[in-house]
């Protein structure tokens, strides 16, 4: 009876020990997972508290002067003793190659590049120390805004028949999200830039998205790792459709993670310039000037944190190595494009939300969706367009695409359509 009470109590002891390190487990799961679903209250509680400058745009929005180093981005668990970094340690050095194919005449050399602002500028700025960002109106979140997945995208939702294992590693597959991007992969990539025409797309409900965006990934389809830059209509999370700049990250698929600009703790803002989130101004116009935003996204040998740099002087801020598993080390894909979101992608009807500017690629005129002067970054950290680039539209009679790469010196994309219309019903 000894022995056998002997056994029983070793048999309790086990079980305790193994209950103990499932609790430990899922309580460090929900810690993580905490500072994406609280992330926006503690934002809130930052502008309350450390808000040095306010400044009322013309176009509603309020901008807040935060202390550089009171960021919601410092929330993170991970980020806890993080060091900023206030500038990158490497510039980008575009690759000086001479062009090998006729172009059109006046084609790329000469053409206008007219870059934009941001609205809130025309009424003021924040002094240096300080990082602008966007003011979540008080209305819109009282109106079911306030949940913890309001500013995530909604996961991908994957076609049930089989799918080939290249699609798979090009994360294309998906029934929520239509996408027309070029793509870029093979390689290890540390960065990548583009030139997006700024467009206002229609959005027709208020719990889809239209976004023109340049994005890095790494990881299997049904857990990656992203980080993107761009610009979206997303009345979800901004709350109104004007077109706004965004960055995006997430660590595995969207499942439990990712968030658009600082509303959840995470991307570390320097610049005190340039607040996410605000609305673009000029926008583009069939009539009028193409205008547009550079944005690239480049990985700092020194301290491995991916900058966001915007136009060719101003880095916004970075996201800390120390968020990622895979893209601590490098990017194994790149893309250049348009992304739809609606619950009515690959249904019928179909939403018509448009990409772009609503109209089917148009590289005549350039009336449409386009990303130009497309740069990748690899191992020698110089930029350089990418030797291999494939298009891919998950909706060609939707939202169409165009590769124009003979006889120009600078490839271009073109990209976008309406939605809805007779072929796409």
């Amino acid at each position: 009876m000894s022995v056998l009470r002997m056994e029983f109590k070793w048999m309790i002891v086990l079980l305790l020990l193994l209950l103990g390190t499932i609790f430990t487990t899922i309580s460090s799961k929900t810690v993580v997972n905490d500072s994406f679903s609280s992330g926006q209250e503690r934002a809130t509680d930052l502008h309350k508290s450390h808000v040095i400058k306010s400044i009322q745009s013309e176009d509603g929005d309020i901008i807040d002067c935060i202390d550089i180093y009171k960021q919601p981005a410092f929330d993170h668990p991970a980020l806890k003793d993080h060091k900023i970094q206030l500038s990158p340690t490497h510039n980008m050095k575009t690759e000086t190659t001479s062009a090998s194919k006729k172009t059109y005449v006046g084609r790329n050399i000469g053409s206008p590049v007219t870059v934009t602002t941001q609205t809130w500028h025309k009424s003021g700025s924040c002094p240096k120390g300080t990082i602008p960002i966007r003011r979540t109106q008080t209305d819109y979140v009282s109106k079911g805004h306030s949940d913890s997945n309001y500013a995530r995208k909604a996961p991908v939702l994957l076609h049930n028949e089989k799918q080939s294992n290249e699609s798979k590693k090009l994360y294309l597959l998906q029934t929520n999200h239509s996408m027309a991007i070029l793509h870029a992969d093979g390689f290890a990539y540390m960065g990548a830039k583009g030139d997006i025409r700024v467009w206002n797309p229609k959005v027709e409900s208020n719990d889809e998205y239209s976004t023109s965006q340049v994005a890095l990934k790494s990881g299997p389809y049904y857990d990656y790792e992203a980080i993107e830059a761009g610009w979206a209509v997303n009345p979800k999370v901004y709350g109104d459709r004007k077109t706004r700049l965004f960055v995006y990250w997430t660590v595995d698929a969207n499942q439990k993670t990712g968030c658009f600009d600082v509303t959840c703790p995470g991307f570390v803002q320097t610049s005190h310039e340039i607040a996410l989130g605000a609305a673009i101004y000029p926008i583009s116009k069939p009539t009028g000037l193409p205008y547009q935003i550079t944005l690239y996204i480049h990985k700092d040998p020194a301290t491995s944190n991916w900058w966001v740099q915007y136009g060719e002087t101003v880095n916004i801020g970075y996201w800390p190595h120390d968020l990622f598993a895979l893209l601590k080390f490098h990017a194994t894909t790149v893309q250049w494009g348009g992304e739809v979101y609606s619950p009515r992608v690959g249904t019928h009807p179909h939403t018509s939300t448009a990409m772009g500017n609503g109209q089917f690629p148009d590289y005549v005129f350039g009336n449409s969706g386009s990303i130009k002067r497309m740069r990748v970054v690899e191992n020698n950290m110089v930029l350089r367009f990418p030797q291999w680039v494939n298009g891919w539209s998950d909706e060609y009679d939707c939202y169409g695409i165009f590769y124009l790469s003979d006889y120009v010196e600078e490839p271009e994309f073109y990209f976008g359509g309406p939605g809805r219309n007779p072929v796409c019903p």
